[in-house]
């Protein structure tokens, strides 16, 4: 009884702390107050408020409008929310910064309808590059494009359009899903690639009914080309980093959470962080190159330990990613039965179990999270399997330990509570439903589907902690398409699929969840943000409607109106 009372009287001491601290004497005017708002807090003591004021970087106070009206003077900024919904900053929970920045320098393809429309925007950046310049771009995907590649091999185009455009210049085009690439005849040229040529472990060159290569290559054969293209310099990667970061303050991002960042990144965002320059939080999961190959840059971390907070919390060092199979849209997701349109092949696996077990034992007791991409079920099973074993081994170490499978798109009914039960975050992306559910079904069938496919709420009820994300540039950098995609699990034009699974969908307040408070928790920066109350950083998402009220039809047309970091306005809707 007694330890009742004393919970009950902490419940009321927080949920009378906002009033009294609003009321109270002000010493010096808030730097920022914001009035008349709907804002949904993420705090269960006061789960709604419509005004707050920010100093120093912090919230210091939420309550009524009336109460916030004392912290404002001459040097407040004061923003009207009328008309406005605030929320906990958006946490993009998995992505990929640079990737942004290269898909807005380089060719993009993610608009290309079909094969010809991919190579009339080749042609084009052909026509503007010097004789023996590399073309280089991304963003495109067979199954998505109508009508499909003429005389395709196994589903994907081959390169003798693309080469016709470009006989002078060598083209490296990245799959959306990153996981494949299409190359022309003179890149296979230069890398000697032929008929004769090995396979690559981890990796497939497709060839034709004859064994020549069609200029698809999967996984790890990418490499072969990737070697060769040119890496953009200092100057350039700082171009593509500034035009990431305007995509993600206009869509409300408050943090950004890299999947994938190697030494030359990390040193980029560094510099950034430690001169006051990093306009947006950085989450950074570490891996070891572009092929892989640099290991000695993730053991200097792991022997060093955890950076956290570094430039007054805006970056962020503490996870190692790692990559377990590929991706469903180029058939290298890691299955335990075939591939319903391609019998015979369950993928492939990147990284033996053994070597994950050891690097999460390793990880444990460094302080590093692990976050495994890991997209089919067979993959799943053993991330889940090399998981256990170290958490059962190093229990003190993994008490905390917090792993993320990042994706967890296919998974069997037998390893779903293992999320729960083992406390493994799922870090997922609501839009690869709506974007992948069209052709899907051709990959998995209806059984698979319905087992394991983009399951939400079957994970949440097994008490697993479910993130979102877009995955961008696989995906658009918008986490609007997202939360609706979330909700309704219907593709962005409307279309309810019958394997689509409604009864998946999430709640408004759970997909909310999962872009603030839950992604927060899985940063491990649950003390610093991811809701609305005196103490956190002021890291705002404004938004020009009501995301939890508007009718569904609406959701789409919601805008951002600010996008607040540490309580200065980074972006503002004209």
């Amino acid at each position: 009884m007694l330890a009742l009372i004393c919970a009950t009287t902490a419940v009321w001491a927080v949920v009378l702390a906002i009033p009294v601290q609003g009321q109270s004497a002000v010493p010096e005017p808030a730097d920022l107050v914001i009035l008349n708002a709907t804002i949904y807090t993420m705090t269960d003591a006061a789960p709604e408020a419509e005004a707050l004021a920010v100093k120093g970087g912090r919230i210091v106070a939420v309550g009524t409008t009336a109460e916030m009206r004392r912290w404002t003077g001459p040097t407040s900024r004061i923003i009207d929310g009328t008309g406005l919904t605030v929320t906990p900053g958006f946490i993009e929970s998995h992505g990929h910064l640079m990737g942004i920045g290269f898909s807005k320098k380089y060719v993009s393809l993610s608009e290309a309808k079909n094969y010809e429309e991919a190579v009339h925007l080749v042609a084009e950046a052909v026509a503007r590059a010097r004789p023996g310049e590399w073309i280089v771009g991304g963003g495109w995907h067979q199954s998505k494009w109508n009508p499909p590649p003429a005389d395709p091999v196994r589903g994907f185009p081959r390169h003798g359009a693309l080469s016709a455009v470009s006989p002078d210049n060598p083209v490296f085009l990245t799959h959306a899903s990153g996981h494949a690439a299409l190359v022309n005849a003179l890149a296979l040229e230069k890398a000697g690639i032929g008929a004769s040529t090995a396979e690559v472990p981890g990796g497939e060159i497709i060839r034709d009914q004859d064994g020549e290569p069609t200029g698809v290559l999967i996984e790890t054969a990418q490499g072969l080309v990737a070697s060769l293209v040119p890496q953009p310099g200092p100057e350039t990667a700082k171009l593509m980093f500034d035009a990431a970061v305007s995509e993600c303050l206009s869509h409300g991002i408050t943090t950004f959470v890299d999947a994938a960042v190697d030494r030359q990144t990390l040193g980029l965002y560094q510099n950034l962080a430690e001169s006051g320059g990093l306009p947006i939080r950085i989450y950074a999961m570490l891996v070891p190159g572009r092929d892989g190959s640099d290991i000695a840059f993730i053991n200097q971390w792991l022997e060093r330990g955890p950076a956290v907070g570094i430039g007054n919390n805006f970056l962020t060092v503490r996870t190692l990613k790692l990559f377990v199979d590929g991706a469903l849209g180029s058939r290298g997701a890691w299955l335990l039965k075939p591939y319903s349109d391609d019998p015979g092949n369950v993928g492939e696996p990147l990284l033996s179990a053994d070597l994950m077990y050891q690097t999460s034992t390793r990880a444990l007791h460094s302080g590093f999270q692990i976050a495994a991409h890991a997209i089919g079920d067979r993959a799943n099973r053993e991330v889940l399997d090399a998981y256990e074993r170290a958490f059962t081994e190093n229990p003190i170490a993994a008490r905390d330990a917090r792993f993320r499978v990042e994706h967890a798109q296919h998974i069997s009914a037998m390893d779903i509570p293992r999320f729960g039960r083992l406390g493994v975050v799922a870090s997922m992306q609501g839009i690869h439903m709506s974007s992948d559910i069209s052709w899907a079904i051709d990959r998995l069938g209806p059984e698979r589907i319905a087992e394991g496919a983009y399951v939400w709420q079957k994970l949440l009820k097994s008490n697993a902690m479910v993130l979102n994300g877009t995955d961008a540039p696989v995906e658009p950098e918008d986490p609007i398409a997202n939360f609706y995609a979330s909700v309704t699990r219907k593709t962005l034009e409307g279309t309810l699929y019958p394997w689509s699974h409604a009864e998946q969908a999430v709640s408004r307040y759970e997909a909310l969840r999962s872009y603030t408070s839950d992604a927060a928790y899985a940063t491990f920066e649950e003390k610093l943000k991811g809701t609305i109350e005196p103490g956190k950083l002021a890291d705002l998402s404004v938004f020009t409607q009501d995301l939890m009220t508007v009718p569904e039809e609406q959701i789409l047309r919601t805008k951002v109106a600010y996008t607040i970091i540490g309580g200065e306005v980074r972006y503002r809707r004209e």
